[in-house]
């Protein structure tokens, strides 16, 4: 499934990274606490997550993630959209909660990094 496939599902609004919509998508992660995104997310992944600050970039940076998805309808902040620009990390935003916006794509054929902790 592509990034362009990923929109539609969710009806989301590109933020930044629209030239990036042909990106394949296999997984993803949802979670509000960056710590848990560290710890359990995996490269290529799509980011989840209600939070809007730039730390939500730097962390899918480090993570070399493949695009961040904010829910219920939350908008980035200027300085957010200027690091993933510089940073090529696409964002889009969704008004779907974050358990409906986890739902939709696991029935779309998106699995999670990880099903349970220590079944890596």
């Amino acid at each position: 499934m592509t990034l362009n496939d990923v929109k539609d599902i969710l009806d989301a609004e590109v933020i930044v990274g629209r030239e990036q919509l042909g990106k394949e998508i296999k997984t993803a992660f949802s979670a509000d606490l960056m710590s848990d995104v560290l710890a359990f997310a995996k490269t290529e992944s799509l980011l989840l997550t209600g939070l809007t600050n730039p730390q939500v970039v730097r962390t899918a940076d480090i993570l070399d993630i493949s695009a961040i998805i904010m829910v219920r309808g939350k908008k980035p902040s200027e300085e957010t959209v200027k690091l993933a620009e510089q940073l090529k990390i696409p964002i889009l935003s969704t008004k779907y909660i974050l358990f409906e916006t986890s739902g939709r794509l696991h029935r779309s054929g998106i699995v999670g990094c990880i099903e349970k902790v220590g079944t890596e």
